[in-house]
């Protein structure tokens, strides 16, 4: 029998003999890039442009006799070394709990139970269950088929599918030499199973496998940029481009107005380390590993990080009906035979026992499908000795369901008689045209259905037959019209909606969200369904067979005001996707099927079913649903708003606390001060800079009205002009306010050490304050101080203490050439913070570009 978990003679390995075979061979996975080690990530960052920087600013004090300030830049090396090893692996940690969740789900037998593994955990020997729409997890010989074909194009480019059969008791175990061909017992890992199901003895995992051995081209492969990482490399461009500029320029000019061209340097080397944007790589890098997997604890994988980018500007959730906003629970609710129905919350079974039987005998022996299961569970839970008895029928031919013949067919042979029986369920269109009906039979049987249907039950027809003696023991029909069969009556079933749906779906709507709903099913139960989820405009369906005589602007006209479409095969959610992106939408589609791939590839995220889904949507899809439901999607949505706010608001701060810092570069020079700002200074500023963007903002909570504001603008940029001149208008005040500090500082004649020591103490101190005032786009700024994020307040606190390590302890404050401010002088520069607090509050407050972001965006959707 056809059937999801076969019986198999035997018991599997055992898990202790699985365990010591895994620690044997290893993994069954292809070789892939290792956690860096220690020297790696030392040299990587010996590369960047920051740390050749400090490196060279170093050897310029040795040759200027300065050995202290040399000693001091080349340890900072070191510390900020430590520092990115720290992020690297808390990045790495982060993508190894999603590569555990992205590993395929295999079934396996282990110690005379089926159970569900990762693939990565299968060994040698083990048993295991392939079907249609999975990748076979390792190299493996078939012990029993059913109907098994399987696209092996990945190892051996041929896209025409190949059949397979069961290797005969005691063949050997050594496949040919290439793979392809029909009829072999063979399977090998990563080919598809286009049809069919089988039980298969695994014959080599990992590296041993077909596939495994051409895994080095495999690694050869590239992924292409995202259109954020490509903006933030051509940020990076541009800022380096003017620090480089700017170094030269200040080199140039120290030299030919003060005559002195070394030290001319050590200036210019500073102002480039002051504006080169080396966070912006970290930041991405950082906040979308661990925003994947924030995003996997709420039971979504993200399986491409762009989705994480695109789920921010997400206006239509296009969502499947079954599993997804329902629990794929089915209960029969309904039967109908001989033109009475029998509701069973009221009555039983007993009147209409063939109509049972027969359901059940249409249906697989250990059904996966919930429909199947609800037949096993009313019949056994009625008369578990007529279950036991069916059971005892010995499956001599089955018929599949085509995209041709929406209906599956199994004849049996009963153990008392010779002659064999036939049982047929599928669609109730189907089923009457099997049976020959009249057009009077017909009318009264689709009035059923469609009564059925519009109280949201799912219907599906049931007929019997005898096979002529003419096909015993010679051949079978060759289809399902061939039989010659009678109709028995249909059968409701009620899947019950998600008790989270409803909040879900006012989130979505309160979000500026649409939900769609496609479905396979009637368009009564479709419509029943989107009326007791509160869908908008529930009554409004549109059929498959209505998008197939549609035009493209006939299509994308519906799609427009349309939220339920019902009868969809898999091939129309393409249409139906092209047609709303078209409208101008971005668009999230599910999808668990084979079919539904090109659906799912087409759109801008596509969304695979976890546990009912096929591998081969799973890895069209950028997010996997864990669980299949309808909620999590929407939590996946609100975190993805989350993390792009995050990053806009680390990018916002970084651009802003560059301007202070490469202004006070530069100004001393302009205006004929003293130098203010040295290597080490810079170097002080970025152990600030660093863990704030990095780490405190990427664990910043979620604005209060992220799920009550629109999508942000589809194609927007990261580092759009509102962002920039915001940054600007930050960075910029802070600097005013340090120089007038510091030039009026030297104009009182105030000692250098101490002037610089106070003109550093406020560029701290209003770095600080652009922390807090960026953390949120609207709130105010008790509401900011009140918001938790102990990351926050540890790099605030420790950067408080060491601004007064470096002010007051007299061998620290010699590496800074400071001098300690005395008690008015620490008031001027609280006056001066306070006035730069001032400033950064009034440009918070006026949060113009927030108005214009949002005022691109579409309004709330009405209920």
């Amino acid at each position: 029998m056809n059937s999801t978990r076969p019986e198999f003679a035997g018991s599997g390995l055992s898990g202790g003999e699985a365990a010591a075979r895994l620690a044997a061979d290893g993994w069954n996975e292809l070789p892939s890039s290792r956690p860096r080690s220690l020297l790696a990530i030392a040299w990587q960052v010996l590369r960047e442009p920051m740390f050749l920087l400090l490196i060279g600013a170093s050897a310029i004090y040795l040759v200027l006799g300065d050995v202290r300030e040399a000693v001091v830049l080349s340890v900072s090396v070191f510390v900020v070394m430590g520092i990115t090893f720290f992020q690297e692996r808390k990045t790495e940690r982060a993508l190894e709990a999603l590569r555990e969740l992205a590993s395929p789900r295999t079934q396996v037998l282990r110690d005379g139970h089926w159970k569900t593994v990762s693939g990565r955990e299968i060994v040698t020997g083990d048993i295991v269950l392939v079907k249609e729409g999975d990748r076979v997890p390792a190299d493996a010989l078939l012990q029993s088929a059913n109907n098994v074909t399987a696209d092996e194009s990945l190892l051996t480019g041929e896209s025409v599918p190949v059949r397979k059969r069961a290797a005969a008791p005691g063949a050997g175990e050594a496949p040919p030499a290439h793979p392809g061909g029909d009829d072999l017992p063979f399977v090998y890992s990563g080919s598809l199973l286009t049809s069919g199901q089988g039980v298969a003895r695994v014959t080599a995992t990992g590296a041993r496998t077909g596939l495994g051995r051409i895994g080095k081209a495999l690694e050869t492969l590239v992924p292409e940029p995202s259109p954020i990482q490509r903006e933030t490399r051509r940020a990076i461009v541009v800022f380096a481009t003017i620090g480089l500029s700017l170094c030269a320029l200040v080199t140039v000019l120290f030299g030919v107005l003060r005559g002195d061209w070394l030290n001319g340097l050590l200036a210019g080397v500073t102002l480039a380390m002051a504006n080169l944007p080396e966070e912006f790589p970290v930041v991405l890098t950082v906040f979308l590993a661990l925003g994947a997997w924030r995003i996997s604890r709420r039971g979504v994988l993200t399986r491409r990080a762009p989705a994480i980018e695109t789920l921010g500007a997400t206006t239509v959730l296009c969502v499947d009906k079954t599993g997804t906003l329902t629990e794929n629970r089915m209960a029969v609710r309904r039967l109908w035979a001989n033109g009475r129905e029998i509701d069973l919350g009221a009555e039983g079974v007993d009147a209409v026992p063939e109509l049972l039987e027969y359901s059940l005998l249409a249906s697989e022996r250990a059904p996966f499908d919930p429909m199947e299961r609800a037949y096993r569970d009313l019949a056994r839970a009625r008369s578990p000795d007529a279950v036991d008895e069916l059971d005892n029928h010995t499956l001599a031919h089955s018929y599949s369901l085509t995209p041709e013949q929406l209906s599956v067919a199994y004849i049996w042979q009963p153990p008392d008689r010779d002659t064999h029986v036939v049982a047929a369920k599928g669609a109730p269109e189907a089923i009457m045209e099997l049976c020959a009906l009249d057009r009077r039979q017909r009318e009264v049987i689709q009035a059923e259905v469609a009564r059925m249907a519009a109280d949201g039950l799912r219907v599906l027809a049931v007929a019997r037959g005898d096979v002529a003696p003419a096909y015993q023991g010679s051949r079978w029909p060759a289809g399902q019209h061939e039989l010659k069969l009678r109709f028995v009556g249909l059968t409701g079933l009620a899947d019950p909606v998600r008790t989270d749906v409803p909040g879900a779906l006012a989130q979505c709507y309160a979000a500026g969200i649409r939900t769609v709903m496609i479905t396979g099913d009637y368009p009564g139960t479709a419509r029943a369904i989107a009326q007791q989820i509160g869908l908008a405009n529930p009554e409004m369906v549109t059929t498959g067979g209505e998008i197939t005589g549609m035009s493209e602007s006939a299509l994308r006209e519906r799609v427009a005001r349309c939220n339920v479409f019902a009868r969809v095969v898999p091939e129309q959610k393409l249409r139906l996707v092209e047609a709303l992106k078209a409208n101008g939408e971005t668009v999230a589609m599910t999808g668990d099927g084979v079919n539904d791939a090109p659906a799912l590839k087409a759109a801008h995220i596509g969304v695979a079913m976890g546990k009912r889904g096929s591998d081969v949507a799973r890895e069209a899809a950028s997010l996997v649903l864990l669980e299949d439901d309808f909620a999590s999607m929407v939590e996946a949505v609100s975190l993805g708003r989350r993390i792009f706010d995050n990053i806009q608001k680390a990018m916002r701060y970084i651009v802003a606390v560059h301007v202070p810092t490469a202004g006070m570069a530069l100004l001393p020079l302009v205006f004929g001060w003293p130098l203010l700002l040295y290597p080490v200074h810079v170097v002080f500023l970025e152990f600030v800079i660093d863990p704030t963007s990095s780490i405190a903002f990427e664990a910043e909570p979620a604005e209060r009205n992220v799920m009550t504001r629109p999508p942000r603008r589809a194609g927007s940029r990261l580092f759009d002009a509102p962002l920039v001149i915001s940054a600007l208008l930050q960075g910029m005040g802070i600097l005013l306010v340090v120089a007038t500090l510091y030039g009026v500082a030297l104009a009182r004649e105030t000692p250098e050490p101490v002037a610089r020591a106070m003109a550093f103490a406020t560029i701290v101190v209003g770095n600080l304050g652009m922390i807090v005032v960026n953390r949120s786009r609207d709130a105010t700024l008790l509401e900011t101080l009140s918001r938790p994020n102990p990351a926050t307040w540890w790099v605030v606190g420790g950067t408080l203490a060491g601004l007064a390590l470096v002010l007051y302890v007299p061998a620290a404050s010699a590496i800074f050439r400071f001098g300690p401010p005395d008690a008015t002088q620490l008031l001027a520069c609280a006056a001066a913070a306070i006035a730069g607090s001032v400033w950064l509050q009034l440009t918070h407050r006026l949060r113009w570009h927030n108005r214009i972001r949002d005022s691109v965006s579409r309004p709330p959707l009405p209920r």
